[in-house]
This record gives C-alpha cells, sequence and structure tokens, in this order.
C-alpha cells in the first residue's frame, strides 16, 4: 500500500509522512526487521519520484522545495532511528524482566526445595521426640513429659504444614482417595481442638446436618488438615466468644457436595487481605500473626488442597465481624445412609436450656440455636429453646419431654430441681467444661464441650445407658499381643522410640539398623510383620522388602512389609502401596495412624491365609 501510493507522481511530498506513519505503526509491533524493510522501501520509492520529477517536470526545484524535500528526509532518518532504539530498548527490557523472572522462579524452586528438604529431615528428630516423650508418659513423670509431647506435636504439624505448602506452591498435590465416614472427621477434629490451648475459653459448636452420607470416598487426610486448618485459624484470630462448624451435603449428579462452614466471632480480615491469602501470600498481616502466633500458611493450604479436589473456598468477612470460611468439596457417595439418626423407641421432645444474657459474644447463643434448629429438622424431632426454668415447666405442661440439654452455669444455679426431674425419669444432659463434676449421687450426664451434633445424638438415643462420651473415638483398636515384629530403620533412636511405642501393644520386636541386615535376619528368624525405612545407605527400603518378599516365597509364606518413612509427600502412600508394601505410616508416628493402618493389614493377611494370621 506504501509503494502503491508513492510511486504515483502527485505523491512525492507524501510519501515522508505515509512512511512516518508506518514507522510508527510497526513500532507497536517490536519487530525491527519491518521498521528496516519500510524505511529500506522509502529510499526505493524516494528514487522512484526523484526520477519522475526529473523526467516530467512535475516538481520545480527552487529553494523552498528542496529545503523541504530535506526537511522530510531528515524527519523519516531520524524517526527510523528512534523507532528501531525505541523497540531495542523494549526488546532489551522484556528480556531483562524474562531473566529476572527466571532468577525469582529458581530462587522460589531453591526455596521450595529447601522447605521440602528441611520438612523431611526434621521427620526424624521429632518422630524421636514424640516417642521418647510417649515412653516417659507411661510412666507418669509429671508435667514436663506432657509438655515435651505437646511442643513436638505443634512441631510435626508445623513441619506437614510447610511440605503442603511447598506442594501447593509447586501445584504437586497428589489425592489418594479412601473411604471414610464424615462423623469419624469431625471426632478428630473435635479431639485436637480440645488439645489446642483454649485459654480463652471459646465455645465450639459442631453441628453435622444428620443427612450427610454415612460413607463417601475421597482424600480424607487432606480434608483432616482443612478441618484442623480452619479451626486452628479461627481460634487463632478470636479473642472471646466462639466458633461454629457446621457440615452439609447437596446431592449431585456425580455424589454430592461436602460443604464446611467455619464462622468466628474473631477479629475479621479485609478483602485485600483475604485476596492475599488466595495467592499465596501467607503473611497476610504480619502485626496480626505476630500477635496470635503460627506461620500462616493454613489458609493458603486449605485453598491448594480444595482446589486440587476440584472445590472452591469463600471467605466472608470484615474487620472486628468475624469471619466465616465455606469450603465446598465434590465427594463419591459409598453409603447413603444417614450419619446421624434416632433409634426406633425414641420418643418424645427435647429442650435446649440456657441463660440469653449468659454470652458475652451473643453470637454463640445464635450458633447453639441454630445447631438445634438443624439437628431438630434433620431428626424430625421438636426441639425447644428454653431460658428460665418457668420456660422449662411451661414446655413440660404442653409436651412430652424426654431430654433436657442444660449448661453448666444453669445446672449449679438449679441443681435440685434438675436433679429431681433426673429422679423423675427425665434426661438431663450437663454440657459442661473438663474436670466438672456433679452433685454426690447425680444420675445426670455429663456432656463435655464442646457442643457436638454426634454426642447430643448419642445422648438422645441412649439416654442414661450412654457412655464414653469422654472418648468419642470410634475406631476398633488391634490386637497386637504376640506379633512377632522386625523394626528396620538407620537412625538407633527410632529403633529405641519404636520399640518402645510397640511394647505397649505387647508385641515381641527386634531391630536392623540397615535393608541388608533386615535381609539376614528376615532369613534366620520368623517375623509376622517388618516395618521398613525408606531411606537407607547401602540398600534402600524397597530394595530391602524386595529381597524378603523373594525369602518368604522360598519358604512358603508371605511376608508383611509396612513402609515406616519420613517420606510423607504427597502421593507417598500410592507409590509405596504400588512398589509393594503393604502398608504405610509417615515419621512422626501418630498413634491412631499405626492402629488404623495394622488393622487393616491384619484384616488383610488373614483374609489371605483363610484366618490364619498370627
Amino acid at each position: 500500500m506504501i509503494f502503491y501510493h508513492g510511486v504515483h507522481k502527485t505523491s512525492f511530498f507524501d510519501v515522508a509522512l505515509v512512511v512516518s506513519l508506518a514507522l510508527a505503526v510497526f513500532t507497536l509491533f517490536s519487530k525491527t526487521y519491518m521498521l528496516h524493510l519500510i524505511f529500506a522501501e522509502y529510499w526505493a520509492i524516494f528514487a522512484i519520484q526523484l526520477n519522475l520529477a526529473i523526467r516530467y517536470n512535475t516538481i520545480v526545484f527552487n529553494a523552498l522545495n528542496v529545503s523541504t524535500v530535506l526537511l522530510h528526509v531528515i524527519s523519516v532518518i531520524l524517526i527510523y532511528f528512534i523507532c528501531v532504539r525505541v523497540v531495542r530498548d523494549r526488546i532489551e527490557m522484556t528480556l531483562r524482566v524474562a531473566e529476572k523472572e527466571s532468577r525469582i522462579n529458581a530462587v522460589d524452586a531453591d526455596m521450595e526445595d529447601f522447605l521440602s528438604n528441611i520438612s523431611h529431615e526434621l521427620r526424624t528428630p521429632v518422630n524421636v521426640v514424640l516417642g521418647m516423650s510417649e515412653i516417659q508418659l507411661k510412666k507418669n513423670p509429671g508435667k514436663e513429659a506432657f509438655s515435651i509431647r505437646q511442643a513436638g506435636n505443634r512441631l510435626a504439624y508445623q513441619i506437614e504444614d510447610i511440605q503442603d505448602y511447598t506442594e501447593c506452591k509447586r501445584d504437586s498435590i497428589i489425592l489418594e482417595e479412601d473411604i471414610y465416614t464424615c462423623t469419624s472427621l469431625l471426632n478428630d477434629a473435635v479431639i485436637e481442638y480440645r488439645m489446642l490451648e483454649n485459654d480463652k475459653k471459646l465455645e465450639l459448636i459442631v453441628d453435622i446436618d444428620p443427612k450427610v452420607p454415612l460413607k463417601m470416598r475421597g482424600d480424607s487426610k487432606k480434608l483432616q488438615k482443612i478441618f484442623r486448618h480452619l479451626l486452628e485459624n479461627a481460634v487463632k484470630f478470636t479473642r472471646k466468644g466462639g466458633i461454629y462448624v457446621r457440615v452439609y451435603a447437596e446431592d449431585t449428579d456425580y455424589g454430592v457436595n461436602l460443604c464446611i462452614e467455619v464462622k468466628d466471632t474473631g477479629i475479621g480480615i479485609d478483602n485485600k487481605s483475604i485476596a492475599m491469602v488466595g495467592e499465596g501470600m501467607y503473611q497476610v498481616n504480619k502485626k496480626r500473626n505476630r500477635s496470635s502466633g503460627g506461620i500462616g500458611i493454613g489458609l493458603y493450604v486449605v485453598y491448594g488442597f480444595v482446589h486440587s479436589m476440584g472445590g472452591f473456598v469463600k471467605i466472608e468477612s470484615a474487620p472486628k465481624s468475624g469471619t466465616t470460611v465455606r469450603v465446598t468439596i465434590p465427594q463419591k457417595v459409598v453409603d447413603n445412609t444417614p450419619s446421624l439418626s434416632l433409634s426406633g423407641d425414641f420418643t418424645g421432645d427435647i429442650i435446649f436450656h440456657s441463660h440469653a444474657d449468659k454470652y458475652k459474644v451473643p453470637k454463640v447463643r445464635d450458633f447453639i440455636m441454630s445447631m438445634a434448629a438443624n439437628l431438630s429438622s434433620g431428626l424430625k424431632v421438636p426441639v425447644y429453646p428454653a431460658e428460665t426454668i418457668r420456660d422449662i415447666e411451661q414446655l413440660r405442661e404442653k409436651n412430652d419431654i424426654s431430654v433436657i440439654f442444660v449448661g453448666e452455669e444453669e445446672y449449679l444455679d438449679n441443681t435440685g430441681y434438675f436433679e429431681e426431674l433426673s429422679k423423675k425419669g427425665l434426661v438431663i444432659a450437663v454440657l459442661a467444661d473438663p474436670g466438672f463434676k456433679p452433685v454426690p449421687g447425680s444420675s445426670v450426664i455429663v456432656l463435655p464441650k464442646p457442643l457436638y451434633g454426634y454426642l447430643v445424638t448419642r445422648v438422645i438415643n441412649e439416654g442414661y445407658e450412654v457412655g464414653g462420651l469422654d472418648s468419642i473415638d470410634q475406631v476398633s483398636h488391634p490386637n497386637l499381643r504376640g506379633l512377632r515384629a522386625l523394626i528396620v530403620d538407620d537412625e538407633p533412636m527410632n529403633l529405641i522410640a519404636a520399640q518402645g511405642l510397640f511394647r505397649d501393644y505387647e508385641m515381641y520386636t527386634d531391630i536392623a539398623s540397615s535393608g541388608k541386615e533386615a535381609v539376614e535376619k528376615y532369613k534366620k528368624n520368623d517375623y509376622d510383620i517388618v516395618f521398613m525405612d525408606h531411606m537407607m545407605p547401602e540398600m534402600d527400603g524397597v530394595e530391602a522388602m524386595k529381597l524378603i518378599r523373594a525369602a518368604a516365597k522360598e519358604r512358603g509364606k508371605e511376608a508383611v512389609v509396612v513402609a515406616l518413612t519420613a517420606n510423607a509427600v504427597s502421593g507417598a502412600r500410592d507409590m509405596f502401596m504400588k512398589e509393594g508394601f503393604d502398608g504405610f505410616i509417615a515419621k512422626p508416628m501418630n498413634i491412631s495412624e499405626f492402629e488404623h493402618v495394622m488393622l487393616r493389614v491384619l484384616a488383610r493377611n488373614s483374609a489371605n491365609t483363610g484366618g490364619q494370621a498370627s
């Protein structure tokens, strides 16, 4: 188009303008070769125009025209060099930025590698600390060993959080699906909450919709961590009042959307900080975190886990108005039976009795009433609130009241009244802090805090026959008495700690400090199970496991080998199971996880041997 316009006899003075515009336009594309072509084209057209002017006398070459031509030529030359300089500077700046980003990414990758490696290396000494403190606690030495264990548990969680954080940053999360019950997840969350330092006397209300499916399939380990992070974050930033945890499910074509909602009455968070959390800025507000402790990566880990499972996170908050975090995660349904239900022989109505002015933060009472209303709707049983004794009496006159839930303060204010009702057959359950004891000879039920819908349902169903409310652990414990175990680890203190823990289960234990020694011992002795470390010099755990399996096959038996290792990256369990291990236990060893793995391994071994497992 430039050439077509420029070769006409009437375009002698237009060419410079058109070429200048073309140079300016192509400067935007950061391609210097186009600028060179246009500049060369200008000189070709200029030569053609000069030839036409001389041949046809279209231009009078007086002083004005000559000076105009020189001005056009100089302008085009200057514009050309300026455009080339601009493009080259832009390209150079782009390269500098790319190089800088590459260096930053390399530093981030190195830092992530460092965090991953250090979290792995710290697992071994922490495992020793926890194992030895557990052994000392069996001897009742006093508060010192308990404090050591608490500190060890806290450090173990933080190491795990660092590992999870690096996996979220790298987008390298691997999901491990298993079958779980929602009530078990909440039980674990309640147990962990009881272990938190709750010197602020915060109230926790755990509300589970009875219609949530009994069994679902998903990554239960990551769901446990999501619960823990949400609870810890709520406790951390709530000075007074309480926390409300609600769990419900929404039916979908693929199963359900498991919804977890955590509300608190804390200091809140602004919109800018909420956006920063989602981008991985773990120190959203340094002053805010400094006053509350913790390393501040919990919410980012929640974001990473939830997104990896195909869900989403929504945070609603405002400074000084509390925070609500909603997590929605798609899950497959294995057993659609409701998680909570009433026994067939239950009849009657229920009362929740608490004073209106009992709580310094009114929202806490709203939380309790919400839980009671949701429980009433889900179980299809009438639940009535009552603020005074008079309200209770009026409800008793009009309804068939069979269970009354009261707070510790309400019970102490009217002890005689509630004791009299309990003697008349009404079930009285007192929600109380640890250490509370009713009057001597009392038959009332002590319901330990926090207020949890599962325990409330148990009281409704079982009445005065209910037991074990202090321990809501629903997991069966394995019988390991007489089990012959070989423990393989290149760290001597790990061997001592493991032997001490296994001794409580009355197991016979032997040790090996290397994979080679383990193979030799297995060939000479008869072991029911082998606990194998992964990373060891000379021969790693995978190679040793395969040699042990080969040795067992020669003797006509099947070896049971469980990985006991600090290699606990996401997907480690699946990796070890594919290698041929029967189970996987991460260091530092969690007792409940150990028992869960042992139950599954022994049950499978019993099935494989026709019920003749050792």
